[in-house]
């Protein structure tokens, strides 16, 4: 059973289906995640996404993931698909993460240990919190490439850090241990197939998570 006080909380990213974002929130999940990033497996239609959000309790976040879009093109998605978060994942501006929290939306900006933007340009943003991930692979995110969480701890220290990237069951709780995040955000490690969400493996991921005991005093991200 998950304790009050308990953080990382956890996002659960790349989902496709109604009814599997609403298993994922049922045993504990704090954000879902849609892609609109037109290159991934998980891509939604804005009707898909739509429905998943609308399916979902007000108290979770519904994130859309976004790389390179305009702004008026993710406000649009924002708007038809009722999304409460924005997390941003590629080469965004500052001037753009400015005006998407102006419209009193909550903005991730990713950073890559291993590509650009890097934690070194974190000074140039000002989201609501950092998605911290490895940035290798073909694509900007979901490439379930382990990396070394720990090269984040410090940044977590200064930043509202969440840790993803080749996050699964099995070594989530390591993670956390080495990393010391306020969140952690998993797509295909819980996954049968590119956004088909195993059920079983989120279940095994969350209870991990739960089970960590780890904890923050500090405001939750999602």
């Amino acid at each position: 059973m998950r304790n009050n006080n308990f953080i990382p909380q956890v996002k659960i990213c790349g989902l496709t289906r109604v009814e599997q974002a609403v298993q994922c929130v049922a045993l504990g999940a704090d954000a879902i995640g849609c892609v609109f990033y037109p290159k991934s497996p998980r891509h939604l239609t804005d009707d898909r996404a739509r429905k998943i959000c609308l399916a979902l309790p007000e108290r979770v976040k519904k994130v859309g993931v976004f790389v390179n879009q305009t702004f008026s093109s993710i406000m649009h998605h924002v708007k038809f698909c009722h999304l409460s978060t924005v997390q941003l994942h590629g080469q965004e501006s500052h001037e753009l993460v400015g005006r998407l929290r102006n419209e009193n939306l909550q903005v991730i900006k990713a950073l890559f240990v291993n590509g650009n933007p890097s934690l070194k340009d974190a000074e140039n943003y000002q989201p609501s919190a950092f998605l911290v991930e490895c940035g290798q692979g073909r694509l900007p995110g979901g490439n379930a490439l382990e990396w070394n969480w720990e090269q984040a701890k410090n940044f977590g220290e200064k930043h509202p850090l969440i840790i993803a990237g080749g996050l699964t069951p099995e070594n989530v709780s390591h993670a956390i241990k080495v990393s010391s995040p306020h969140a952690v955000d998993v797509s295909s490690g819980v996954e049968s197939s590119p956004g088909n969400k195993d059920i079983d493996k989120v279940s095994l991921f969350l209870n991990a998570v739960f089970r960590c005991g780890f904890h923050k005093k500090t405001e939750k991200i999602f």
